[in-house]
């Protein structure tokens, strides 16, 4: 496994966090900065946590470029067609991934990084007498947040990853692969602890920090996908009724500026370290006609809007027409590129309250209550200026509840963080992928492969079935 050789007093010198995907060859520093200097200071070790967001806006899996979670997940489900002919990218497209596809191993590897970076921070944080008491239970919260953050994607994408909690090279190169069931006790363990050490605000005034309600949010979505209905309903109704933090705003071009009222917790562009601006996903999505863009929303996905008065497709899908050919693309995003230097005015949505409906409102359904699912269903539905199902279709049996529910989670989070390609499997309906022009769609698909230069280096690690 490729694991980073970075120890603890490295870490101040990754403050600004450049954007270098491979680590594994990292050169002692000239200038070489102790742990004792790194968390001498609350200050400097803030910078230290700072870093690490940075990184997440780096790093592949995270920053919503072409190696993310947000781009390749979302290209091995049916919302995205290529516009691309690069291999290791049609490879997801097609549900066909080599274990030696560059793409995924940087996804892998990204992620990695992030956790040896935040076991890393924990280590020099609990080993140190110099900080503040609330400085230290502010940044273990946050550091247990990003790594629980990290092993959700790993383990939702590979299945059974090794867990890695602590900084030993020479363990962690040999780690094997541990139970899925175990990944998730850690993440709900660290989670937990993140509820009971964050504050209740955002700290800072940037919602790039999480605090407890983003804690409790991304429980509620652990929740939602290991079948606790009940607990993922409390975890999402904490966070809805804090109405002084969150709302559902009703201008859809709203949703995606920085520190928006919708977002719980957002990924700055800060990041990039130099004049630009932009975020990742504006600059992969939008089509124009000076840039590649490798993706476009796919047609059986612009045949799902059945209503065309629905806001969501007056304000989140754009019309490109090119020569001979006219492309729809994701536009909740709407800056491309921004060299100015000037205010960064978008970040990186990770989590926002509507998916807090939706999570409850599925939760809903599960144990039964389809008023209450219904009730959280058309929160989002008058929003987008669509019927509301209390009118039109308020009966519904459970699999006809569940359909619309996938339905409607389909139509307000395309294009964030592989909803959808998770959201298949969860619902193990793996018809549109069967149905899929270019794929060529197995059992075994729905986990990507353990990539093989780390089965190289890490006898340890198994493969995944069919690979």
């Amino acid at each position: 496994m490729k694991y980073i050789k970075i120890y603890p007093w490295i870490i101040g010198t990754l403050l600004l966090c450049v954007a270098c995907e491979d680590f594994v060859e990292v050169e002692l520093p000239n200038h070489k900065i102790t742990s004792e200097t790194v968390f001498h200071s609350d200050e400097t070790a803030r910078s230290a946590m700072q870093g690490i967001y940075n990184q997440l806006f780096n790093t592949s899996f995270a920053n919503g470029g072409i190696q993310s979670v947000t781009f390749l997940s979302g290209v091995s489900a049916d919302n995205f067609q290529l516009t691309t002919n690069v291999q290791e990218i049609r490879e997801f497209g097609q549900n066909n991934i080599t274990a030696d596809n560059a793409s995924n191993l940087s996804l892998w590897a990204g992620a990695y990084n992030v956790i040896y970076m935040v076991n890393s921070l924990l280590e020099g944080i609990e080993n140190t007498p110099d900080l503040s008491e609330d400085v230290k239970r502010n940044l273990e919260g946050e550091a247990k947040f990003v790594r629980a953050f990290s092993y959700f994607y790993l383990t939702n994408l590979y299945r059974e990853v090794p867990l890695i909690l602590q900084t030993d090279y020479q363990q962690n190169a040999v780690a094997p692969r541990d139970a899925q069931a175990a990944v998730y006790d850690q993440i709900v363990l660290d989670l937990y602890d993140a509820i009971e050490l964050l504050p209740e605000t955002y700290t800072t005034g940037e919602r790039t920090r999480p605090n407890r309600y983003a804690a409790m949010a991304f429980m509620a979505r652990v929740y939602l996908y290991v079948g606790d209905w009940q607990q993922a309903a409390a975890m999402s109704s904490q966070v809805i009724s804090q109405a002084s933090l969150y709302e559902l705003l009703p201008n859809l071009d709203d949703l995606f500026l920085a520190n928006s009222r919708e977002a719980i917790w957002q990924i700055s562009p800060l990041g990039w370290g130099g004049d630009f601006t932009h975020t990742r996903e504006g600059n992969l999505f939008i089509q124009n006609a000076t840039d590649n863009t490798p993706v476009a929303l796919s047609n059986d996905f612009i045949e799902v809007w059945e209503d065309p008065q629905d806001l969501r497709w007056n304000h989140w899908i754009a019309l490109f027409e090119g020569e001979g050919e006219n492309l729809y693309y994701a536009y909740k995003y709407k800056v491309s590129y921004d060299a100015s230097g000037g205010a960064i005015t978008e970040y990186s949505m990770v989590m926002r309250l509507a998916e807090q409906y939706l999570i409850r409102a599925e939760a809903r359904a599960r144990m039964g209550n389809t008023a209450g699912a219904i009730e959280d269903l058309d929160k989002i539905r008058e929003r987008a200026g669509t019927p509301l199902l209390a009118v039109v279709q308020p009966n519904p049996s459970p699999d006809e509840l569940l359909n619309l529910l996938l339905a409607e989670r389909r139509k307000e989070l395309f294009g964030e963080w592989g909803h959808r390609w998770l959201d298949l499997r969860r619902f193990e309906n793996a018809v549109p992928l069967e149905e899929k022009e270019v794929a060529d769609w197995q059992a075994t698909d729905w986990w990507y492969p353990i990539p093989q230069e780390e089965r190289n280096k890490n006898p340890q690690l198994s493969q995944n079935e069919g690979y």
